[in-house]
């Protein structure tokens, strides 16, 4: 069984980023902005009231202190500093879970900072501290520094698979500061793949090997209604609520 997610409340003030709306209907996981590259205190109110209502659990999506880059700038950053940084905009979250009655679901860390945790078990391993402040799972992609580091946890950690972003033969996944637009069927005929035979495909057209916990469908990618909901019908067999 797998879940789908989503990076949501990516918004500040007017400024609008994404259809959450939209493609709240589509999705079982919703991984909030926390402030820091997205979101303010309103933003975050509206987003986790509009996941109640479609029955969505709502994990924290912390990011770098670079709301200007859209935290897909990499920072250097002391281990303590980094932990209290995330623990910071996870707490903010999660006062706004409680004031609707919703618990925390789990931490995904968001852009440069989910890249560098990918790489580097000193970055890693901070997030996993302000993480277990919370008591809740982390995730992350299979067969990287995440799953070494944090799949040994006690709270768990949970694999994803990206349908909008593409992967190196390596298996590490290319993180692009604006997302280009993918093709639903596609995107959605691999997200199968990876759920079903534990493989994706890489740039170079190669098999690379995957496990999807949860698949991840971003609300910036251009046209992110239509292939989430294209993914979606394609994994309605596999879809659990929960993961």
């Amino acid at each position: 069984m797998v879940a789908i997610n989503c990076d949501m409340g990516e918004a500040y003030s007017i400024y609008r980023c994404g259809d959450d709306e939209g493609i709240m209907p589509y999705i079982t996981v919703a991984n909030v902005a926390c402030g820091f590259h997205a979101a303010d205190p309103v933003v975050m109110q509206k987003t986790v009231a509009l996941a109640k209502r479609h029955g969505v659990r709502v994990g924290a999506h912390p990011s770098l202190p670079d709301r200007e880059g859209f935290g897909r700038r990499e920072m250097t950053m002391e281990p303590a500093e980094l932990t209290a940084c995330v623990v910071y905009q996870v707490g903010a979250l999660a006062g706004f879970l409680r004031a609707e009655g919703m618990q925390l679901h789990h931490v995904k860390p968001h852009g440069a900072l989910y890249g560098m945790a990918s790489r580097n078990e000193e970055v890693a391993a901070a997030v996993a501290d302000a993480a277990d402040v919370f008591g809740v799972p982390l995730m992350g992609m299979a067969n990287t520094v995440h799953e070494r580091v944090w799949g040994g946890r006690d709270a768990g950690f949970l694999a994803e698979y990206y349908t909008d972003l593409d992967y190196r033969p390596d298996g590490s996944l290319i993180i692009t500061r604006e997302h280009v637009a993918y093709d639903p069927a596609i995107a959605a005929e691999r997200a199968v793949r990876a759920v079903t035979d534990g493989l994706a495909t890489a740039v170079d057209g190669s098999d690379i090997p995957m496990r999807a916990d949860c698949v991840c469908v971003h609300s910036d990618t251009p046209g992110a209604v239509d292939l989430a909901k294209s993914v979606h019908d394609a994994l309605r067999p596999y879809l659990t609520a929960t993961v």
